[in-house]
């Protein structure tokens, strides 16, 4: 017996259930709410859809089941990339890589443009670490407080802040909501970071343009903060252009197509030997939890520092699978260069775990397939289908208060309809992120503007009209779909649609 579809204002009920238990979540939890609150609002929302299908449509659980395990099964690579992501973050950190290159990148801030300055070196940071939260809490704090020494508006440098976090945070490999976007659309990681290019590049440069011009005006010196960074720094990590090796071979790799897992496995190896070359001392401390002095000279170590065959393989494991941290006498400094390891992403895969249950519900149901009919009444063209998605991430990021939640949801409601209208799954990544990750931290209510707005001591509403990278981030991505560059649509080449090729679209 076929299924029936439910009535989509039936369908909207889970998601209206989802979005009531995320309000009391956020309202209970703050930022604190992708620690548990919010798993546990969509295993509710789940609950909600499972009863009204079984109870009043006649679908079996066994219906259910068999979606769950063919959507985990889905991203069960997914999973493993987030683990070694973890490894990643954990070992480019303490080896001395990243640390390298914060001390080169705070170093070239010049007060005349220290907004665009601002920006870029959130960009990098961000970038490397894959985190825009651990760099606006981080480095981000510090660049307020240089902000304030340079009489430079607050909202602004908040502006340049969270821009270059975003941006960075957007493109790196070891984000987790780039790759959540990628694996919840079924787009290859490396796919999905090269088509964002397209958008997220000319986006970057208007943004930086902009900050760049109005931060001409200002004159003051900030030297003695960068002083505090770069000693604090090179005080404890052995800064060293070697250790720039590893990013530039993992670059290599990335250029050559290498699977992602491969590439974040092979590339957290390359970091931990030179972990083990350069920075014997950390691994040291972080393995007895004793503090290592390191001396002037660069290559030798300070007197109580106790090297064994021992305590360096320990601490290399444990940079690897838990959560480390490194004295550098600067509490800022402090937070920036502790890591969480493989451990730090168990929060991050327990929200995907049970965000692909509720999506995997949904579909059985037949619940996302009545909301995607409504949805593609109103798709007529490549425009209204890039802006509805766009629109879709907006009012998700609104509703449900959490940016991983709306990648998810805006990707189950759309990936049939980009299936069905004949596009390629690497659009669809693109415009979640351009559309949800971005517009995430401009939200008052939401996990990620309540975050930044704490942290950096600045209201969400002050800071966004200077968030340029955030604002003009959704309409270049519904630009590009405009103009039609690189978007590519399957065309049926013979009538048995056996013959299929991706040919530029014509809408």
């Amino acid at each position: 017996m076929k299924q029936v579809i439910p009535h989509p204002l039936v369908a909207l009920v889970p998601v209206v259930v989802l979005i009531g238990f995320l309000a009391v979540v956020i309202a209970l939890f703050g930022s604190d709410s992708l620690s548990g609150g919010s798993q546990v609002a969509l295993l509710m929302g789940m609950a909600v859809c499972v009863s009204i299908s079984m109870t009043f449509y006649r679908v079996s659980w066994r219906v259910f089941e068999a979606q769950i395990k063919k959507t985990l099964g889905e991203v069960s690579i997914t999973l493993l990339i987030l683990l070694c992501v973890g490894m990643l973050a954990g070992s480019w950190m303490i080896s001395g890589i990243v640390p390298t290159l914060i001390y080169y990148g705070v170093q070239v801030m010049s007060p005349q443009f220290f907004l665009v300055s601002a920006c870029i070196i959130c960009a990098l940071v961000s970038l490397l670490s894959g985190s825009s939260w651990t760099t606006i809490a981080t480095i981000g704090v510090a660049l307020l407080g240089i902000g304030h020494a340079l009489g430079a508006s607050e909202a602004w440098t908040a502006g340049a802040i969270i821009s270059g976090a975003y941006f960075g945070d957007k493109m790196s490999p070891l984000s987790d909501t780039t790759i959540l976007a990628s694996s919840a659309t079924g787009t290859d990681l490396f796919t999905h970071i090269r088509y964002m290019t397209l958008t997220t590049v000319p986006t970057f440069l208007i943004t930086i343009t902009i900050f760049f011009i109005t931060g001409l005006g200002n004159s003051t010196s900030a030297e003695l903060h960068v002083a505090e960074y770069t000693e604090g720094l090179s005080g404890t990590f052995r800064i060293s252009l070697w250790t720039l090796l590893v990013p530039l071979l993992t670059g290599v790799l990335i250029a050559r197509r290498v699977p992602s897992l491969i590439v974040l496995f092979a590339s957290s190896v390359m970091a931990g030997i030179v972990a083990l070359l350069l920075q014997p001392h950390i691994l040291t401390e972080i393995a007895t939890g004793i503090s290592q002095t390191v001396i002037a000279t660069p290559h030798s170590l300070g007197e109580n520092c106790q090297l064994s065959p021992v305590n360096l393989v320990r601490g290399l494991a444990m940079t690897y699978y838990g959560a480390t941290g490194v004295d550098t006498g600067n509490d800022s400094l402090n937070e920036l260069v502790s890591t969480g390891g493989m451990a730090g992403m168990l929060n991050t895969i327990w929200l995907i775990l049970c965000a692909m249950c509720f999506g995997a519900a949904m579909v059985a149901s037949g619940m996302i397939e009545s909301l995607t009919q409504v949805l593609l009444r109103w798709v007529k063209s490549r425009v209204s289908l890039v802006g509805s998605t766009v629109g879709t991430g907006i009012f998700l990021n609104i509703t449900t208060g959490d940016q991983f939640i709306s990648i998810v949801l805006a990707a189950d409601m759309y990936k049939e309809v980009y299936r069905e209208q004949g596009y390629e799954s690497r659009l669809l990544s693109r415009t979640c992120e351009d559309a949800a990750t971005v517009t995430s931290v401009l939200v008052p209510w939401n996990t990620c503007g309540m975050t930044q707005s704490t942290v950096l001591g600045v209201p969400t509403l002050t800071y966004l009209p200077y968030c340029f990278f955030n604002l003009l981030s959704p309409l270049m991505s519904i630009a590009v779909a405009a103009i039609g560059w690189r978007i590519y649509r399957k065309e049926k080449m013979n009538h048995d649609g056996t013959n299929n090729e991706f040919t530029e679209s014509e809408d």
